[in-house]
């Protein structure tokens, strides 16, 4: 399993990554996975974090997620 961020962006309570990776992995396997060791390292990293959440959980339940083929133009995902 390998997932490279080629972008990362964020907004008031939500952020974007624009991720790749081989199709061996379902859409919420891959986002289930990124929230779980994004979360993990930021509570390793920052403690005092998880204290400050309610009820200790880094992200909400919910996402969205899209995807491109590899024909796909990287630059209009971007935007």
């Amino acid at each position: 399993m390998k997932f490279i961020f080629l972008e990362i962006g964020y907004e008031e309570n939500h952020v974007h990554f624009l991720i790749q990776s081989v199709p061996n992995l379902s859409i919420s396997e891959i986002c289930m996975k990124v929230k779980s060791i994004i979360a993990k390292e930021i509570f390793k990293r920052f403690p005092e974090v998880k204290a400050k959440l309610w009820g200790g959980n880094f992200w909400t339940s919910g996402y969205y997620a899209n995807t491109v083929g590899q024909y796909g133009n990287k630059d209009v995902i971007k935007k």
